[in-house]
């Protein structure tokens, strides 16, 4: 018999990682602005201006600072 769980989680899609910049620092939360406009609260420590990878309201790590370009589809 197969895991009924299993197979409805596999239905959930898994939360995107996201690439943005820190603009305010809170204790143990900061802002991050995203390349589109748009901001989020994520929990973690950075520092202002610092870029980092976001996911389901996390930081889970630095990101490098590259010129982002953005294309429109």
């Amino acid at each position: 018999m197969h895991n009924l769980y299993e197979q409805f989680r596999q239905l959930i899609p898994d939360p995107p990682l996201q690439a943005g910049t820190v603009i305010d620092v809170g204790s143990g939360v900061v802002t991050v602005a995203l390349p589109g406009g748009g901001r989020i609260k994520a929990r973690g420590s950075a520092a202002l201006g610092q870029k980092v990878f976001v996911r389901d309201d996390a930081i889970e790590g630095i990101a490098p600072s590259l010129v982002l370009e953005i294309i429109e589809i």
